[in-house]
């Protein structure tokens, strides 16, 4: 069982504290338990009322009038809201209410949607994102499990799958990029978004997706001849062991530009070869890219 300190439901709802505290006090929405020494706490049933009522009022109704419904009917309204309306920054609520129940019908609804109106990268950057550092802070807490990751990892993985397969144009005269992610690497989502980003901008992707050995890496290169080989390094090397590999790569790679991204590259002490591009995040991907459609991408980092 979770429990949670008032401090929690002001970080995971953003509401604040002195305000969950009058609506406890005058509205009598939710009821605290206490310690044997009389210290407050919640459940997760708590947190899950508090962020339907938090939705609620984003949307215009009054606290009073909130208060005056049935649990039941609190989340009939919410459920109704997060079927039509559009999807915004007001929607991670509803959102992270699908994933504490492991709602895929209605989570699914609601990111479908977003990406029918505004696009696949629009939702991937302004809902996709932003939930996910809701997440984290949530699995710091305590407050969701390995399954409610799963969750929306396997969802968001699918989707991103969906979006990539659907861009059927096919440019032979564009750079080709090789992607992967190095071995004891295995954050996906990472590799399949930019997938996306070089396909719908034009680029040739050959994704040999996740915990590559770079024998594998070298091997495709040598078969492909790709203008490009992109490895995302989060977590598997680091310092020295980042320069040897990295160093490894350039003499094997050929002709190929090397681009690098991910978590270790903000070191500032690791030496880099010539033939290393750095691109710290989507933005200079994307930069990156739209440069090699006029001529002024960089070739170095």
């Amino acid at each position: 069982m979770v429990i949670y300190s008032i401090n929690d439901l002001e970080k995971l709802s953003g509401v604040k504290a002195h305000t969950l505290r009058i609506w406890e006090k005058r509205y009598g929405i939710i009821e605290p338990k206490r310690t044997p020494t009389n210290i407050r706490y919640y459940l997760d049933e708590d947190l899950k009322l508090i962020l339907n009522i938090a939705f609620l009022n984003k949307k215009g109704y009054k606290i009073s009038k909130i208060a005056a419904l049935e649990p039941s009917e609190i989340q009939r309204k919410v459920s109704e809201y997060s079927d039509v309306e559009e999807v915004g920054n007001d929607h991670l609520d509803a959102l992270t209410l699908c994933i504490l129940e492991l709602n895929e019908a209605k989570f699914s609804r609601i990111l479908d949607k977003s990406i029918k109106e505004y696009g696949f990268e629009y939702t991937m950057n302004n809902v996709i994102y932003p939930l996910l550092d809701k997440l984290s802070m949530m699995w710091m807490s305590g407050s969701i499990k390995g399954v409610h990751e799963h969750f929306v990892s396997n969802i968001v993985r699918r989707k991103t799958i969906h979006a990539v397969d659907s861009i059927t144009d096919h440019y032979p005269s564009n750079p080709t990029f090789q992607i992967y992610l190095p071995e004891n690497e295995n954050h996906e989502l990472s590799l399949l978004y930019l997938h996306y980003l070089l396909k719908a901008r034009g680029m040739n992707v050959i994704n040999l997706g996740i915990n590559l050995s770079l024998i594998d890496v070298i091997d495709g290169s040598r078969i492909a001849h790709p203008d490009f080989i992109f490895v995302i390094i989060n977590e598997s090397l680091a310092g020295e062991g980042l320069e040897m590999y990295l160093e490894q790569l350039e003499i094997q790679s050929g002709r190929s530009k090397i681009l690098l991204s991910g978590l270790q590259v903000v070191n500032p002490n690791v030496k880099l070869p010539k033939n290393v591009s750095v691109l710290s995040g989507t933005e200079d991907v994307v930069k990156f890219v739209d440069g090699l459609k006029t001529g002024s991408a960089p070739t170095d980092h």
